[in-house]
């Protein structure tokens, strides 16, 4: 029931093209027949050709020959050309909305169905889905037209010699059977363990400094090895199966030749056919056998891009995971209302173990909040709570007194401006990477940049905003990639700017500078500062120090030095003469 309806939703992505389609098929056919008339005209060549005082029939048949086989090849190029068309249009259509899909998933529906699964249907499933389309409309009418055309015009001819070559087809429908049968598993499971591959291959390409700074490429290529020689494994193992097709293929097709010629004999002796039939025959036997193959071939891709279809269909069919729910609109407050609000919220990722245990604050408009805490406090989990990537188990969580989940996304998300702790940066230029396709005019990206500290940089590059930024920000350092990150959250001009552990790769002064300029041109933002520095957070209006997702201290820095000894500890630890004068 399930792969029905996932073949149904991309059945809708054909229906567009159904005329455009019927036209190739009936082009394509027309090809086939003009293609079944050439052995026809060959036989009539031969028998009357040959006759004494009959030898214009030479020309004449000779000349429709040509006739049908230019009829052929003309057809079958514009409709071998009108299915690439049709098939690349859908297939980019296709894409198009899966890319769109897995841009709207949730942060939950990503997690199970894993970026390198995505990847994979995104690439190789929908390139199966646009092979079969394209071949498809290419075998699809001819293999069965030239298959069932070749049997009735060897009837027609001699329908007692027709037996002979017809008794082998069973044999070859048999092959095809169990051939399908067992690879179509094989090509399916081959899918699967590709998504591996592609996860491998991602994991060392993200983490190739790392892999080689702790000397691991070893390890890694073992890794590798392994996944790649199970697919290797899978694909030969099908390999080998689909090809017994040909070598079966070309026994039965020389038994049968064999058959012909030798059945034909006893008959031409006996008077009961004609040599120019036996000719012809052979000519249909080979066109039949050929077309066997391509619908063997069919097969064979439809199954492999069935399972291909089901996996982008699987994609396409899973629900809005992101609701938006007016009902939890809250009633107006007596008094100022936080901005942001935090009420009692609890969060678990896994489900087993609370990554957010009981959580409650509130921040007002303008205010600013750090966030001080160990690798896997729950530091990054509250953003991502905050922004509805991930929604909370319980509790709830409200900006301007209105709960998250009653706003809708592109509302939500025009709200922030964030730099998350490993954030891209585009291959692009300067200008382009901060201004991210928003409608953003040159004084505000230069605004931004002269905020976030990085006009220093820009002047200083050759062709200044217009500077080239390579992939990932490779001819960055890390501190002008922050600031540059830094610009763009700010070229927004949000309500709430969120920088999760954004200024690590800054210096002190540099720091200072940019809390500074946060202070003085962005006093209406309300800021959420992560940390691991207290001198990035010590001027933050409220602190709150996490350990294993529970709240251990909050208040201001003065107040967090005399009732926090975690806080105090980090804080003698860090704050020593030096840093304290880059304020």
């Amino acid at each position: 029931m399930k792969a029905k309806s996932s073949m149904g939703r991309l059945k809708r992505y054909i229906y567009p093209f159904r005329f455009f389609i019927a036209l190739t098929l009936t082009i394509k056919l027309a090809g086939a027949v003009a293609e079944l008339f050439v052995p026809y005209f060959m036989e009539r060549i031969l028998r009357e050709g040959t006759v004494p005082g009959q030898q214009n029939r030479i020309y004449s048949y000779g000349a429709l020959m040509i006739l049908c086989a230019g009829l052929c090849l003309l057809l079958n190029i514009t409709a071998n050309r009108m299915s690439a068309s049709s098939s690349g249009k859908i297939t980019r259509k296709l894409r198009y909305d899966l890319f769109q899909k897995l841009n709207s998933l949730s942060a939950r529906q990503m997690d199970k169905l894993t970026v390198p699964s995505a990847e994979s249907r995104l690439t190789s499933d929908t390139y199966r889905v646009n092979e079969f389309l394209a071949r498809g409309q290419r075998l699809g009418i001819r293999a069965p037209s030239l298959l069932i055309g070749g049997v009735i015009m060897m009837i027609a001819m001699d329908a007692g010699l027709a037996l002979v070559p017809l008794s082998l087809l069973p044999i070859i429908a048999l092959s095809v059977w169990m051939i399908t049968r067992k690879s179509v598993p094989l090509y399916t499971r081959e899918q699967t363990v590709l998504d591996d591959v592609v996860r491998v291959v991602q994991e060392n390409v993200t983490g190739v400094r790392v892999i080689r700074a702790l000397n691991k490429a070893e390890f890694e290529r073992d890794r590798f090895d392994e996944v790649n020689d199970t697919l290797t494994r899978i694909d030969v193992k099908a390999g080998s199966i689909s090809a017994l097709n040909n070598p079966i293929a070309s026994l039965v097709l020389n038994l049968g030749l064999t058959a012909v010629v030798v059945v034909g004999a006893y008959r031409v002796s006996g008077g009961g056919t004609k040599p120019s039939v036996i000719v012809a025959f052979l000519q249909y036997f080979v066109m039949i056998l050929n077309a066997l193959l391509g619908v063997t071939r069919i097969f064979i891709m439809a199954s492999r891009s069935t399972a291909s279809a089901h996996r982008v269909a699987d994609v396409l069919d899973l629900p809005e995971d992101f609701k938006y729910d007016p009902v939890q609109d809250q009633p107006a407050e007596k008094g100022p209302v936080p901005h942001i609000e935090f009420r009692d919220v609890s969060f678990s990722y896994s489900g087993v173990g609370e990554n957010i245990s009981h959580l409650s604050f509130r921040l007002f408009r303008g205010q600013t909040l750090g966030i001080l805490g160990t690798t896997g406090s729950g530091k990054s989990t509250i953003i991502n709570l905050l922004m509805r990537i991930y929604d909370a188990d319980s509790g709830e969580i409200l900006i301007d007194g209105k709960n998250v989940r009653s706003y809708k996304k592109d509302e939500l998300s025009s709200l922030f401006g964030t730099v998350f702790q490993n954030d891209f940066v585009m291959e692009n230029t300067i200008s382009e990477n901060i201004r991210f396709f928003r409608p953003l005019e040159k004084d505000g990206i230069s605004s931004a940049a002269q905020d976030a500290q990085a006009l220093e940089f820009i002047s200083g590059k050759e062709g200044g905003m217009e500077a080239p930024v390579a992939i990932r920000g490779s001819n960055l350092s890390g501190g002008q990639r922050q600031r540059l990150l830094i610009a763009r959250a700010l070229a927004g001009d949000p309500d709430i700017l969120i920088l999760d552990d954004a200024s690590s790769a800054l210096d002190y002064r540099t720091d200072a500078l940019l809390r500074h300029a946060l202070q003085k041109n962005h006093a209406h933002t309300t800021t959420i500062l992560i940390a691991q520095r207290i001198s990035s957070l010590r001027h933050a209006d409220w602190i709150l120090v996490l350990d294993d997702g529970k709240v251990i201290g909050s208040g201001k820095h003065e107040d967090l030095m005399e009732q926090c000894g975690e806080y105090r500890h980090i804080a003698e630890t860090q704050m020593s003469v030096g840093e304290e004068a880059g304020e």
